[in-house]
């Protein structure tokens, strides 16, 4: 199993993982509608910028991949409507009730809500390790819902944030449909459409777009968090399926955490310890997993991005390209075993 997915994935995780620490600061300023709508967009800015810089369409081939097709609009439609425009939305609000600190920490509820999702309802496998990575995961959310100075739960803010988390579960799977297609691109769209529909939406209602230092920061703090890292968390996806790239993506409460004590000096008490601890486990187990078993590809001729360092890529070429390309190319039908995850390559189905 190739480890570029993991680096994906935690490049992905790095990168928004800072971000709630942050956007704590600038939701101070900025309704929480408008900090949404100027996090995408920063997202389509910083990516367009990119994309002119490398003077590269987002749709070349060659460099990124297959561009999207018509039947690939509808899983884009839902990733967008849930994860680009419910969730940052909720997340905000929720952050402005909330702290940084626990913010940053129940991000691994979208870890949760992606994998029940992808097993529930795509028929993704997971074998027992994952199911006790996923409780521990869960144990670890509830545990940071409890205010222990007051010895109850504050409930408004968490549950908005898990709500986000759940619509980020469902946006998450619908781009696993589309995770072979140019990560760019998608990314774009995405942004383009979710910053412009909750900054239209904050214009209706009356909220004032603050022109500051402060908006050029959050769209900085979108490129990054929400642009560069939803690129690689793509591209994860097409690596290792919804299921183990929502929970390696548990990575992220760690970094915000770390950021929030930086920043904003913040600390929960004891209750960090036994939510910190499920953690590591729940990490633990999902690196120890291994899926190895005889299973049958299909004849299949398609395009997508690949490299031949990969074991279902070697095929000839008049000149072998390095790196990774794009072209359509055909892979006869094949049984064999070996350990593998719920790649592109790797979506059939299992007896239990």
């Amino acid at each position: 199993m190739t480890p570029k997915p993991l680096l994906y994935v935690l490049v992905s995780a790095a990168c928004f993982g800072i971000s709630p620490p942050i956007a704590k600061i600038l939701v101070a300023d900025i309704p929480p509608l408008v900090l949404a709508g100027l996090l995408y967009s920063g997202a389509f800015l910083g990516l367009s910028l990119f994309a002119l810089a490398r003077q590269v369409r987002p749709t070349a081939p060659e460099v990124q991949g297959t561009g999207l097709r018509a039947k690939n609009l509808p899983w884009l439609a839902g990733a967008t409507l849930f994860g680009g425009i419910v969730a940052p939305i909720s997340l905000m609000y929720g952050l402005s009730l909330t702290s940084g600190f626990t913010t940053s920490l129940l991000l691994n509820l979208e870890g949760v809500a992606t994998a029940l999702i992808a097993v529930l309802f795509f028929q993704e496998n997971a074998g027992r390790r994952l199911w006790w990575a996923l409780a521990c995961m869960t144990a670890a959310g509830i545990f940071l819902a409890w205010d222990p100075g007051r010895g109850s739960f504050n409930l408004a803010g968490p549950l908005l944030i898990a709500l986000s988390m759940l619509c980020w579960g469902i946006d998450n799977n619908a781009t696993r449909h589309i995770s072979a297609r140019d990560p760019i691109q998608i990314a774009l769209l995405k942004g383009l459409v979710s910053g412009s529909a909750s900054l239209s939406l904050a214009w209706l209602l009356g909220m004032e777009i603050p022109w500051s230092g402060r908006t050029v920061l959050a769209l900085m703090l979108g490129a990054l968090s929400y642009g560069v890292s939803l690129v690689f968390f793509i591209k994860a996806l097409a690596g290792l399926g919804s299921f183990r790239t929502g929970l390696f993506f548990s990575l992220a409460p760690f970094i915000g955490a770390l950021a929030s004590l930086a920043l904003l000096r913040e600390w929960i008490g004891w209750i960090m310890f036994p939510a910190a601890g499920l953690m590591i486990a729940g990490f633990w187990l999902m690196i120890e997993e291994k899926h190895d078993h005889s299973h049958v590809h299909a004849a299949v001729t398609h395009t997508h991005s690949h490299d031949h360092e990969e074991t279902h890529h070697r095929h000839p070429h008049d000149a072998a390209p390095p790196g990774s390309h794009s072209h359509e190319h055909t892979h006869p039908a094949k049984v064999h075993a070996h350990a593998h995850w719920p790649d592109t390559h790797h979506r059939h189905d299992h007896d239990h």
